[in-house]
């Protein structure tokens, strides 16, 4: 994987890259949009909480494929409000933390008006690749 940022183009806006290049050959994971549901069936009253639930299911279906987070090529997410974008982005980080700056995956991020059910605030899905 390697990622793309073009220098004839401003920088992204966090830590996520503008593009990444799959290599031939690799193996691709994509998961389902995770929800801050525990697997208590509780859900976490902040955004920030309900997002490292979202990570930590992504983690172990990614580990159910023998990946990691250093797979991740694209990230896309979503929440209920602006108010929500730092504690999902500060569980991406810390999800991403372990990712070289050159290994970054590229991002989407949209606020919506709602999920399934009203205490959900954020959901996140990826998708990997590993040769």
């Amino acid at each position: 994987m390697r990622s793309l940022n073009p220098a004839s183009i401003s920088p992204p806006f966090a830590r996520y890259a503008h593009g990444v290049e799959i290599p031939p050959g690799a193996r691709i994971v994509r998961t389902s949009g995770q929800l801050g549901l525990a697997a208590d069936g509780t859900v976490p009253d902040t955004a920030e909480d309900q997002a490292r639930i979202c990570f930590a299911q992504i983690a172990a279906i990614l580990a159910e494929a023998g990946m990691g987070p250093a797979d991740v090529v694209h990230l896309s997410a979503w929440v209920t409000d602006r108010a929500h974008m730092a504690g999902y982005m500060a569980a991406r980080d810390d999800f991403l933390a372990e990712c070289p700056d050159d290994r970054l995956p590229a991002s989407t991020l949209v606020i919506v008006s709602g999920f399934t059910r009203p205490e959900f605030k954020v959901e996140v899905e990826v998708m990997a690749a590993r040769v």
